[in-house]
């Protein structure tokens, strides 16, 4: 009689399910975190709560938010590791020291040596399993900051910030995925870019979409501030010309009383 071990199989199943289960979740998370992020109207909320929910849903220790700016290069914005207690950037007063990555070098070339630089040039996804072992890019201010606080940055996901007219306004870059059941540092899988990039196209579109509605309103601002001054030297015009006429009124009254 032959009998067939089934445990292994019960195992993966059990496995299969869990992981199911598990990105269910995620996507939940997902779908209120965009709820969240179109009704936040402060910028620096905003850019904490997208910074936070890439990391929530994707398990990352560590991330870092940057911005395009005009001059061409990433501002950092937002700066987190959870593990170290390390926050900069946004409403915590600390302010960000490190010097924005050029997109562009003195010559006019694109920086491809910079992972973050690289994203937002391309518009791709660049997933590393270990930052220390990859090649192509420079990761020697990571080992820097490694070794001044004893960190070990590992596993890497830089996601672009690509708003509704493929516009790149920004980049997501998560450090360190947790396994949930180990707790070890793990590679990012395709599950976590995936929910990384679909974060990361709705953050681009709440906050270009926050940006243009606070544009909106300095400029009704500024507006109702120029038609108030108009207003008021408008109404001071009249009443002066009233008291001429008022003036005028009583000195005609005068001279045909004599």
């Amino acid at each position: 009689m032959n009998l067939i071990d089934t445990s292994a199989g019960l195992r993966l199943g059990a496995l299969a399910t869990g992981a199911a289960d598990d990105l269910g979740q995620r996507l939940e998370q997902l779908n209120a975190i965009g709820a969240s992020l179109s009704a936040e109207r402060d910028i620096n909320r905003l850019l904490e709560a997208i910074l936070g929910a890439a990391k929530t849903i994707t398990r990352a220790d560590g991330g870092t938010l940057y911005r395009v700016t005009e001059d061409k290069t990433l501002r950092f914005e937002i700066v987190r590791t959870s593990s170290l207690k390390y926050y900069l950037g946004g409403t915590t007063g600390n302010p960000v020291p490190f010097y924005p990555i050029q997109l562009y070098n003195k010559e006019g070339k694109p920086n491809h040596s910079m992972v973050a630089a690289h994203a937002a040039l391309t518009g791709k996804t660049v997933n590393i399993a270990d930052a220390y072992t990859a090649e192509g890019f420079d990761f020697s201010g990571t080992r820097a900051f490694d070794s001044k606080t004893g960190y070990r940055s590992k596993s890497f996901l830089t996601v672009p910030m690509r708003n509704h007219e493929h516009e790149t306004i920004g980049v997501l870059q998560l450090i360190n995925a947790h396994d949930p059941r180990s707790g070890e540092i793990v590679a990012f899988s395709a599950s976590d870019q995936r929910l990384a990039e679909s974060l990361a196209s709705q953050a681009a579109i709440a906050l270009t979409n926050r940006m243009l509605i606070n544009q909106l309103e300095q400029l009704f601002e500024t507006l109702a501030e120029v038609l108030g001054r108009a207003g008021s030297a408008a109404l001071g015009k009249a009443q002066s010309l009233g008291r001429v006429g008022e003036t005028h009124g009583a000195a005609v009254g005068a001279a045909g009383s004599t």
